[in-house]
């Protein structure tokens, strides 16, 4: 049955399949008063256990794709009016008798109500869309959809669209994620939902058989797993450094000079910390770079793993670059708002007061205007490449680029952005790493920490550029290997060698 089903679908799918574009609601299924119409006799009929909002949002996007859609619910009056008027809705035992493909968007704890209906959905297809909340997918073994196998042995069980949400089904595909993962212990069962998918304007992804159904239960139950790492250490970072510049420019004046400078906590200390973490984060992301070509120049082979620390490593690269990002944003918008504080505004008076009572009418220092107009230069300009860093990492436009591009941007341009950061640092820095006053309570000013480990990257990366070096860490890259780094061993006998792999 299923197949006589595929194929009666299948022309139409080839035509749905690439419209990804269409509306939710088919012009067809639409009455000239604006209401919809009763669906097509010959479209194919899809049943529906369930009356949430999942279940209501599946309906709206089946019917909308030309699908014929019963839902079966324990008091069909009153959820009728909650549903598409082009969607049956009767009860549990009606619902599942005509359809070959039945969704059931009902709680792991429900399904052994529907026991009682085994005998009729016996050779039908179920479709389990249910998520498991954390606690339970940490209590019970076995899947959702697995447990559904259990309990209807006859049936041809798959788990799809449990990672595609209610607002998605309603709003399109557009708005969300397209990919449908789908696992099913039967081939022909998977093809007929894969084919379904396509016709609602997604994309399915085979996830293999049902055991698999764990794995793809516990995507919805991932709270950003890739950002967990970068983001502590952002917050370290944050935090360090906010309680760093805290003793020196609020603590130190208030106990050796008994000035009240608390009110720089909200605006001036954060705006002092937030360009510190953005420019160790950036370095972060290229100093693992350089601690793997060292590796493999020591190693003199490319073929031996890195150490898990450092894998983890490279490939949280894209994670911190991006929070460098966000705290390079952060401080040009606190850098913009520091002329609106009440306080600057004192100062400034305070200052011209000084000024009229010293007598002076011109006060003009070239050097702290030229070093003001460089720091602000170079400081636009690494936050302008560290955008188009930022911007080159999403997908649509990453998916745009070949890997050359794509390397460029990400390599060459982000050491750009890591030369003009450290340029724009030192512009600031210019002499004053080397005044006594800036060491308060013996501690050195902020931006001298920030430059130990950018400068350590770059002139790695400076030394990696001789040609002595760049040519042997080419060579070890394409493959080349040093006198004793790995050694081939050749069988004597020679049945021995034939079953020996040559791949």
């Amino acid at each position: 049955m299923c197949r006589h089903w595929a194929q009666c679908w299948g022309c139409k799918t080839t035509k749905t399949s690439g419209e990804m574009d269409k509306p939710l609601i088919s012009r067809r299924l639409v009455d000239s008063d604006g209401s919809l119409a009763e669906a097509p006799s010959e479209a194919p009929k899809v049943g529906i256990l369930g009356s949430g909002d999942f279940a209501r949002s599946l309906a709206t996007r089946l019917v909308g794709s030309g699908f014929g859609v019963v839902v079966g619910s324990r008091n069909p009056k009153r959820m009728a009016g909650l549903f598409p008027s082009a969607a049956q809705v009767t009860f549990q035992e009606e619902a599942v008798g005509s359809p070959e493909v039945i969704f059931v968007a009902m709680f792991r704890e429900h399904y052994s109500s529907l026991c009682s209906l085994s005998s009729q959905l016996a050779g039908k297809i179920l479709v389990d869309v249910s998520n498991p909340t954390e606690q339970e997918h940490l209590q019970h073994r076995e899947s959702n959809a697995e447990y559904l196998a259990s309990l209807f042995p006859t049936c041809s069980v798959v788990k799809a669209f449990n990672v595609i949400s209610a607002w998605t089904l309603q709003s399109g595909p557009r708005d969300g994620n397209r990919q449908v993962p789908i696992c099913s212990d039967q081939p022909e069962a998977k093809r007929t939902v894969s084919e379904m998918v396509h016709a609602m304007g997604f994309t399915p992804v085979d996830m293999g058989s049902l055991v698999s159904a764990r794995e793809v239960e516990a995507m919805p139950l991932r709270l950003l797993p890739g950002w967990k790492v970068p983001a502590l250490l952002t917050l370290g970072l944050l935090v360090f450094f906010y309680a760093y510049n805290f003793v020196r420019d609020v603590l130190h004046p208030y106990l050796q000079e008994g000035k009240n400078k608390f009110y720089k906590l909200p605006v001036s200390v954060v705006n002092t910390t937030l360009p510190c973490v953005a420019y160790v984060l950036l370095s972060l992301v290229y100093l693992p770079g350089v601690l793997a070509a060292a590796l493999q120049l020591r190693r003199g082979t490319k073929y031996r793993r890195f150490p898990d620390w450092l894998d983890h490593w490279l490939q949280h690269r894209k994670q911190i670059g991006l929070l460098s990002f966000f705290c390079a944003a952060l401080h040009a918008l606190y850098s913009f708002c520091l002329p609106l504080r009440r306080s600057h505004r004192y100062d400034l008076v305070n200052l011209a007061v000084k000024q009229v009572l010293a007598n002076k009418s011109h006060l003009w220092v070239e050097e702290e205007v030229w070093r003001m107009e460089i720091y602000v230069s170079l400081g636009v300009l690494a936050l302008g490449t560290l955008s188009l860093l930022a911007v080159t990492s999403l997908p649509s436009i990453a998916n745009s680029l070949n890997w050359r591009e794509f390397s460029f941007v990400q390599s060459t341009l982000g050491f750009v952005a890591l030369v003009l950061s450290t340029l724009h640092t030192l512009t600031y820095g210019w002499t004053r790493a080397f005044e006594e006053s800036r060491y308060k309570f013996y501690l050195p000013p902020t931006f001298t920490l920030t430059l130990l480990v950018p400068c350590v990257v770059i002139l790695a990366r400076g030394l990696f550029l001789l040609p002595c070096v760049s040519r042997r860490l080419s060579k070890i890259r394409r493959g080349w290997e040093k006198d004793g780094a790995i050694k081939f061993t050749l069988p004597m006998d020679h049945t021995l060698a034939q079953k020996t792999s040559h791949v």
